[in-house]
């Protein structure tokens, strides 16, 4: 658990630079679902793709202000970070940003704990199945899946890891809304929480509670931005290089890994 300050003239100046980046190069798309829905979402491909070469794919999952259509609006800043020179050349991966034309996670207040708590509306669920028709398309690397996510997306986050927590090889959290489906499958994935101590509207309390149930095999890194709100939790430290060093020095065990790992020697 890491306690840390926020300077809001360089949060303001990071996130005009991302702004400011030309993002012609995520692709635009769209996914149709088994219940006929059309999900709109961008995609960012390495640079200079080598096709026998496996990359990482990263997921990046917006907040509630960017609800919609125009398939344009989810390239928030955690998504666009991935556009700057620096970080394409060094951490050369596939980016999906999708968009919601609903909230992606609802909130409803678990009465044992008394804190709000997430539950995934059935387009979130779909994200895994475009993931799966991706990775018969794209040269990803399975064991190098990414989410990353803020806010409503954050919580989102914490959604699909609770479906399908085998799938990922790590997640970034920023100001999520907790569930607890299925904590003992979250103790064993990686999992950066990140939150204002001064939010109230995904409350503070719900990630201090979520970490005290998932860290005890120490996976779980927590960082908490003393006198931030939900509002200007977003700061210089998650857009630059942080994010991206973190989750590249993660890689889910394959099964003939895990296999191969509890076989005893003879």
């Amino acid at each position: 658990m890491l306690k840390l300050t926020n300077d809001s003239a360089s949060t303001a100046a990071a996130k005009k630079l991302l702004n400011s980046l030309p993002d012609q190069d995520f692709l635009t798309k769209s996914f149709l679902t088994k219940d006929s829905q059309i999900i709109p979402y961008r995609l960012l491909t390495p640079v200079n793709n080598q096709p026998a070469q496996k990359y990482p794919l990263i997921i990046t999952l917006h907040n509630s202000s960017r609800i919609g259509s125009d398939n344009k609006a989810q390239l928030e800043p955690l998504a666009r970070l991935w556009l700057a020179a620096r970080i394409r050349k060094k951490y050369p991966a596939h980016v999906l940003a999708p968009q919601f034309s609903v909230r992606s996670a609802s909130y409803i207040t678990d009465q044992k704990r008394e804190i709000l708590t997430s539950v995934a509306a059935p387009q979130l669920a779909a994200i895994l199945d475009l993931v799966d028709s991706l990775k018969k398309n794209y040269n990803i690397d399975e064991n190098r899946i990414y989410l990353v996510g803020y806010s409503m997306g954050g919580s989102s986050v914490i959604d699909l890891l609770n479906l399908r927590p085998g799938a990922f090889a790590a997640a970034v959290a920023v100001a999520p809304v907790p569930q607890f489906a299925n904590t003992d499958a979250l103790r064993r994935v990686p999992i950066w929480l990140i939150h204002g101590s001064e939010d109230s509207e995904n409350p503070f309390a719900g990630s201090k509670e979520l970490y005290k149930e998932i860290s005890t095999l120490q996976k779980t890194r927590f960082w908490i931005f003393e006198h931030r709100t939900h509002d200007n939790i977003v700061s210089p430290a998650l857009l630059g290089e942080n994010i991206p060093e973190w989750l590249f020095a993660k890689r889910r065990l394959s099964q003939l890994s895990v296999k191969t790992a509890a076989t005893p020697m003879p």
